[in-house]
């Protein structure tokens, strides 16, 4: 393979277990290590040692109480992610957080707070929140609908954007004597739009990388026209070389139609790796993890969640892929629908291989190390993918072994860094510095807390 200065970027969820839902009965640890912050900290030294991009929590403000399930979503994830940037060196840090149930006042305070004090080193993942239990808990009044809450994201992104750049000390003249500051480095954003009236100035001074990165999740029209818009890094399922070029070309193609250089913008959708000694041992720990305990079982569950009748059903015929359209008017993510309706576009395939194909809505990679680090490099080295966000069945089992088994594979292939050099976020991910505020030379050194 020819080495190039580019290299694979990975990013690692570490929700409470793992990914995969049916997964925690095999995985190492207790029941009570998703409140525990120590756990989230053996994590993120994990990743460290694995020398992930950053490492990313998803969130959702509400309890998932199903007697059946888990919980996915625990301790607050920019608070949690601010105490172990404290503890962690190098690694960044991913924070979802909702648009729909925050202020960008308060958002834009804390995640620059935060950008601060980790050095650079903060993703906010923004999403528009999609279930009613969600917004029971923050009111009496209804879930907005999917275009309402699309368009308060939009301009709730171009107010924060306005106050993360409204208070910059790089560009003070001269202070006068006697006087502490000079006043002029800040100015107020005065913005009077649809959803938010914010006067400004932010009372925290513009970060070591701007801002933070802006990620952005969602498939969906309204969903690729805020990630066109705002979105850096874009979390997506993307489950084949040509849905992925399709997505990829949308979403960037929408970025210039804004008037925006698609160039910033960097694809990196969730994959599962489900690594063994051997294929077939591969295959077996999918059965395994996913709760089905077979093909047999993989197939009943694709035919159950897909609303197909069992009746005559051929595993092993050609699938049509008008069948899979998700309604667009459904509650849940219409985004993570479509990857398998972008898949069975693209490729003639059957049920029997699409379910090892996509588990949890994300890319399914199975095999032995080698095999493994095959289908991760295959979609990145033809820029298809700029990396992808390494989502463990289990943790921290599937963790350790992707560091220590594939990591050094990728390494010695020259597709994956060796070392940490950048020191913020947007220069390991080669993104342009925001406009309308000093760039990082020009700028009075920070130090950080780890």
């Amino acid at each position: 393979m020819t080495i190039t200065q580019r290299k694979l970027n990975l990013n690692v969820g570490i929700n409470t277990t793992g990914y995969l839902g049916h997964a925690w009965p095999y995985r190492t640890g207790t029941r009570h290590d998703i409140n525990d912050p120590a756990y989230y900290r053996r994590l993120t030294e994990l990743a460290h040692k694995g020398l992930f991009d950053a490492v990313f929590f998803s969130d959702h403000p509400a309890l998932m109480t199903d007697p059946e399930g888990r919980p996915f979503h625990t301790i607050d994830p920019l608070i949690l992610c601010t105490a172990l940037a404290a503890q962690v060196p190098d690694i960044g840090f991913v924070a979802t957080m909702s648009s729909t149930y925050n202020s960008p006042y308060n958002l834009a305070r804390r995640t620059q707070s935060t950008d601060i004090v980790s050095g650079g080193r903060l993703i906010i993942n923004i999403v528009s929140s999609f279930n009613p239990n969600v917004a029971a808990n923050f009111g009496s009044e209804p879930l907005p609908q999917r275009h309402e809450r699309y368009a308060k994201a939009s301009e709730f992104l171009d107010v924060a954007k306005k106050l993360w750049a409204s208070w910059d000390p790089a560009r003070e003249g001269d202070v006068p004597e006697g006087r502490f500051w000079d006043a002029t480095s800040a100015h107020t954003i005065d913005h009077d739009g649809t959803y938010f009236t914010v006067k400004g100035p932010l009372n925290v001074p513009v970060g070591p990388q701007g801002h933070p990165v802006i990620a952005q999740a969602g498939a969906s029209e309204g969903g690729i026209d805020l990630a066109a818009r705002h979105g850096e890094i874009i979390y997506c399922n993307i489950l084949s070389r040509p849905a992925g070029r399709a997505f990829g070309e949308k979403v960037r193609d929408r970025a210039r139609a804004f008037g925006r250089d698609p160039a910033s913008i960097r694809i990196v959708p969730g994959l599962v790796a489900i690594v063994g000694e051997t294929r077939a041992e591969a295959l077996r720990k999918h059965e395994l993890f996913s709760g089905a305990g077979s093909e047999d079982g993989l197939i009943a569950r694709f035919i159950r969640e897909n609303g197909i009748d069992p009746a005559g059903f051929d595993p092993d015929a050609i699938l049509d892929a008008e069948r899979f359209i998700p309604d667009p008017n459904r509650l849940l993510a219409v985004g993570m629908g479509l990857g398998l309706l972008d898949l069975l576009t693209h490729e003639k395939l059957t049920a029997r291989q699409v379910v090892r194909r996509s588990e949890g809505h994300h890319r399914l990679v199975i095999g032995t190390p080698d095999e493994v680090a095959d289908q991760i490099i295959d979609l990145w080295a033809d820029g298809t993918v700029d990396g992808y966000t390494l989502q463990p069945p289990r943790a921290p089992d599937d963790i350790e072994e992707f560091v220590a088994k594939v990591v050094p594979i990728l390494q010695d292939r020259g597709v994956y860094r060796t070392r940490y050099e950048e020191s913020t976020i947007r220069e390991r991910y080669g993104l342009p510095f925001p406009e309308g505020t000093t760039r990082p030379a020009d700028r009075p050194a920070l130090s950080r807390l780890a």
